[in-house]
């Protein structure tokens, strides 16, 4: 079982560190993109959080059931208004069981790079092809890996430097991974976070895809649909189960 890194200091106060995530102009392109992707009205969210994407989903009449390692994440979700119709089982969701298959999968914000190791990345795959429906898909939003942008020579990249968080990438090439630097000035206080990550290509993620009977039908830059070049830094990417 992975470390659960998000723990009740991090789930009493996600929505306030990140606000950005939760903007409706992040929130309602996802929202479409998966709504138009899910299948027979059935949508399995690994990673489920708080619900920042599920709830809305639900809205919509979709049937939700989130896999959560975290007992603390899940629990302020549940507590929202809306939360009743929506499943949760905790566990690993490289590994983690639910009853029944669904139309659409999809992991979200980095989520996939929780797993830091190759292997586990491919059990998730795996594990997801088990749970769709045949014709159902897989959608993951993740970062391109930014070594472009590394100096020579240097292993730190600030991702995000305003006067409230500050927030670094710490690269460890030879063992594709990073570890994840937060900091937060709150009440005259300073909070830290730190989570490890392993980082992922897209043509690494076609092949795990591949390996789990996973076929790639889209990928773009962002929600909205912009095309996916050589300068994109994120990517949703759409695989697809055979049959239907």
């Amino acid at each position: 079982m992975p470390e659960n890194y998000f723990d009740e200091r991090i789930a009493a106060t996600y929505e306030t560190k990140w606000p950005e995530i939760f903007e409706p102009a992040v929130v309602d392109p996802a929202v479409s993109f998966l709504a138009e992707l899910a299948r027979s009205g059935t949508a399995l969210e690994l990673g489920i959080g708080t619900g920042r994407l599920a709830l809305p989903l639900s809205r919509r009449g979709i049937r939700v059931h989130g896999i959560e390692l975290s007992p603390a994440m899940a629990e302020h979700l549940q507590a929202k208004p809306g939360a009743d119709s929506i499943g949760v089982t905790i566990g690993d969701f490289a590994t983690a069981t639910v009853s029944g298959t669904f139309g659409l999968a999809y992991l979200v914000r980095n989520t996939i790079m929780n797993l830091t190791t190759q292997g586990g990345q491919v059990d998730c795959f795996r594990n997801v092809a088990a749970h769709l429906d045949p014709g159902g898909y897989f959608v993951i939003e993740v970062i391109v890996p930014a070594l472009q942008r590394l100096p020579p020579g240097e292993t730190v990249r600030a991702f995000t430097v305003t006067p409230r968080h500050l927030g670094f990438d710490e690269y460890d090439i030879a063992a594709q991974r990073l570890t994840s630097h937060h900091f937060w000035v709150v009440n005259g206080e300073l909070e830290t976070f730190s989570a490890p990550f392993r980082y992922v290509w897209p043509a690494e993620l076609d092949l795990m895809a591949q390996l789990a009977g996973l076929t790639l039908r889209e990928r773009w830059s962002g929600w909205d649909r912009e095309p996916f070049t050589s300068d994109s830094t994120s990517h949703i990417s759409v695989w697809q189960k055979s049959g239907g």
